[in-house]
């Protein structure tokens, strides 16, 4: 299997969604980030399974979150390009590919 590694702005945005979960319930942040662990173990045992969404890119629906884990699959690594919340701001994160 191939590696997964995060984006730096990525792992900012799995930060501060996580920081906010848990402002609004105690524990709730850990929850979240314990489905972004699932997504991307997920994710690395079978990257194709997931739908194409945009140019190069594939995406994940997060379980109990209205979050998206956004990817590619590189030649020697699977990046996480956005943890992206499913209805705020879509395609801002093109950049970072």
């Amino acid at each position: 299997m191939k590696p997964v590694e995060f984006h730096p702005e990525a792992a900012t945005e799995l930060d501060a969604a996580a920081g906010y979960y848990d402002r609004q319930m105690p524990g709730l942040g850990a929850d979240f980030r314990k489905e972004i662990e699932l997504a991307t173990q997920k994710i690395q045992a079978a990257p194709l399974h997931w739908s194409p969404y945009s140019k190069h890119t594939r995406r994940f629906l997060v379980r109990r979150f209205p979050y998206l884990v956004i990817f590619q699959e590189l030649t020697d690594e699977i990046l996480i390009v956005a943890i992206a919340h499913g209805s705020r701001r879509p395609g801002y994160w093109q950049r970072r590919i």
